[in-house]
């Protein structure tokens, strides 16, 4: 009998159908984000990169335009079982080597994306960029002062809009348009209320254009803090929650973007009540906002634990938000992926009737020792199997082949 046949006895023995587990893993997306593959560069020509926002390290093999960013991804997606989803910043368009501002971005330059997306059965979704970019060098975009440069960024936000419905519309899938801005003071401001209200103007403005749910899907996203935010930020969870309540758009979690002690799982089950949909971005903050690489830890679990427990798959959409610039950006991208979907196996896997039974009765007990006893259940085997019915490599055979890639491919970027 092998290994997937025991651990099938042993999940049955507490209730658990591994059948089920892995036909509901096999459904749910998990959103990879481009700019693991090059460093949160872009196509621009940007020399450098502004916002709060650093990618630390210099392993050789960076992705230097679009054609060598989707190669990797491509070497990424056939090492990572499941249903994926491939996430782009507006800064990463075509423009065929005449410049367009971000103002003037239309879907046209996203139409070989969409194309490459369509042929690997890949849906997307989409992110302004309001950083790394001369009118956001004071630290303030959509909450600016100045009427222009406010004007300037709120139609980059309303373009961004027409191509994410863009892309939804041509891959059948509603693409999640979320909006992440920098805007804050790394001192103390006299006059917090004012940015505030400005934002509150400017979305307003940006969301007023109506577009079908069953192409694009428009998202907020806080933070506490950032480089050169440190005192203020215009968007934090506060006001993006408030403003997320108000305008029925989308709240994005991002696993980096709260206070250390703050747990991203638990914000889960108290916005479900309130909000028809969130977003997570699942990172690993291992000092704040370090975007590490997921790895299948226990905030991982637990965020994931959550949505199974809650069975709100179809509510809360998965995406990753890390860069690791010190290491081959090609594992990255395969560790942390393959962590997600192992945590989201793993929550499937959970013996949930046993424990809910145990709680409704009382026998806390009870409860306790089952969660205990859950976590030396035969997980491996399951993944394994898994990922042998995603045809993709189980173990570590993964390994040996990023590294080809990377003898053949990427250490001949020079």
């Amino acid at each position: 009998m092998n290994a997937y046949k025991l651990a099938q006895e042993r999940y049955s023995s507490m209730g658990v159908d591994t059948e089920a587990a892995l036909n509901k893993a096999a459904e749910i997306p998990i959103s990879l984000h481009c700019w693991q593959g090059d460093d949160v560069t872009g196509f621009e020509g940007a020399s450098q990169l502004t916002g709060g926002i650093l990618a630390t390290g210099n392993y050789p093999g960076r992705a230097r335009n679009a054609d060598e960013l989707r190669a990797d991804a491509e070497r990424a997606l056939e090492l990572i079982p499941g249903k994926k989803r491939f996430n782009l910043h507006a800064m990463y368009l075509e423009h065929g080597g005449k410049p367009v501002d971000r103002d003037q971005i239309q879907p046209q330059h996203f139409a070989g994306w969409v194309e490459w997306a369509r042929s690997h059965n890949v849906a997307l979704d989409f992110n302004p960029t309001f950083f790394s970019h001369a009118k956001s060098a004071d630290g303030f975009t959509l909450a600016h002062r100045d009427a222009g440069i406010r004007d300037f960024w709120i139609e980059h936000g309303l373009r961004c809009r027409e191509i994410s419905a863009y892309m939804g519309r041509e891959l059948g899938s509603p693409c999640m348009d979320n909006f992440w801005i920098p805007d804050g003071w790394k001192d103390l401001p006299a006059d917090r209320l004012v940015h505030r209200q400005l934002l509150v103007d400017s979305l307003d403005r940006i969301l007023a254009p109506q577009y079908d749910p069953g192409h694009t899907l428009d998202a907020v996203e806080s933070k506490l803090f950032g480089i050169g935010s440190e005192t203020y930020v215009v968007g934090s969870h506060e006001f993006y929650l408030a403003y997320a309540l108000a305008r029925n758009v989308v709240l994005t979690l991002d696993a980096g973007h709260y206070h250390p002690t703050e747990s991203v799982a638990e914000k889960i089950s108290a916005l479900l009540p309130f909000l028809p949909r969130l977003m997570l971005h699942v990172s690993r903050p291992v000092r704040w906002d370090s975007d590490h690489v997921v790895l299948f830890d226990d905030e991982t679990r637990a965020i994931m634990r959550e949505i199974a427990r809650a069975d709100a798959w179809q509510r809360v959409s998965v995406g990753l938000d890390f860069f690791d610039a010190s290491i081959n950006r090609v594992a990255a991208w395969v560790i942390g992926t393959r962590a997600a979907f192992k945590a989201m196996l793993f929550a499937l896997l959970e013996p949930r009737r046993l424990v809910i039974a145990a709680e409704q009765e009382g026998r806390l007990a009870d409860r306790l020792g089952l969660l205990e006893e859950a976590k030396s259940l035969p997980f491996g085997a399951v993944w394994d199997e898994f990922c042998v019915r995603s045809g993709t490599p189980a173990g570590a055979e993964w390994m040996a082949e990023v590294a080809e890639y990377e003898r053949s491919v990427l250490q001949n970027r020079q």
